[in-house]
């Protein structure tokens, strides 16, 4: 399985791919900090990546996610390369956690690019850690579950735009279902509306923004990520068995 970790982290690198993805990241955030400085009214800078900054990106960076893990499947389905792994002495699970693995380095040294914000901003003023700590928990936990979400569409279609659209939809659809929550509709039936308050990755990922850590936001986010996961094995297990 390390070997497959290790070529799927080769090829982000070896390709222009991964830096243009961090490249639009880092852009992104740099926008949105200059922009949270210059709105500032104290001439003390206390930054702590505060909620509208990770909720802004928290937005935009559903349009980047699916850029990372449209390949991951259908490519090689495309192509027809996934007869190597298919038929090689390792598990479908060895194989999508290798993947997944693979996806999630590349997340984490983007986001070890953003720490040059509060680098400076620890340099001509002050961070408030906790606050800082639990958005980056919560920002890393939410793109876990981009990811799975992600690498289940890329193995549902050979073709890795289709992927990506039907990643940047299913992430759409998650984010707003607060929306949906709010609505009249749903409002009316107060058994729904909690059930959808339970679902939705905004209003705990808020919190963290917030800097309130919560066990149960936590577990949250690691079961919704390991259940797509599953879905995923068992999709790619299903073609599996279907070419026999």
């Amino acid at each position: 399985m390390f070997a497959l970790y290790k070529k799927e982290v080769q090829s982000y690198f070896l390709s222009p791919f991964a830096y243009v993805v961090s490249a639009l990241f880092l852009m992104v955030f740099s926008l949105f900090f200059i922009n949270a400085i210059s709105t500032m009214n104290s001439n003390v800078l206390l930054f702590s990546f505060s909620t509208d900054i990770f909720y802004s990106n928290f937005f935009y960076f559903i349009f980047m996610i699916p850029l990372l893990t449209m390949r991951t499947f259908s490519e090689e389905r495309k192509s027809h390369t996934e007869t190597l792994w298919l038929s090689a002495p390792i598990t479908i699970t060895g194989v999508v956690l290798a993947k997944f693995l693979a996806v999630v380095t590349v997340f984490l040294l983007m986001l070890a690019l953003t720490l040059f914000f509060p680098l400076i901003a620890l340099w001509h003023g002050a961070v408030i850690g906790p606050t800082l700590l639990c958005g980056y928990l919560g920002f890393f936990l939410w793109g876990v579950v981009c990811i799975a979400i992600g690498m289940m569409m890329s193995a549902l279609t050979d073709s890795p735009i289709i992927a990506a659209v039907l990643g940047e939809g299913a992430m759409i659809i998650v984010i707003f279902l607060d929306n949906f929550t709010d609505s009249a509709l749903v409002q009316s039936f107060p058994v729904a509306a909690r059930v959808f308050e339970w679902f939705s990755t905004q209003r705990r990922f808020g919190k963290f923004a917030l800097g309130l850590f919560s066990l149960s936001d936590l577990v949250f986010f690691l079961s919704l990520s390991a259940v797509v996961f599953v879905w995923t094995v068992i999709i790619i297990e299903k073609r599996r068995w279907s070419r026999g």
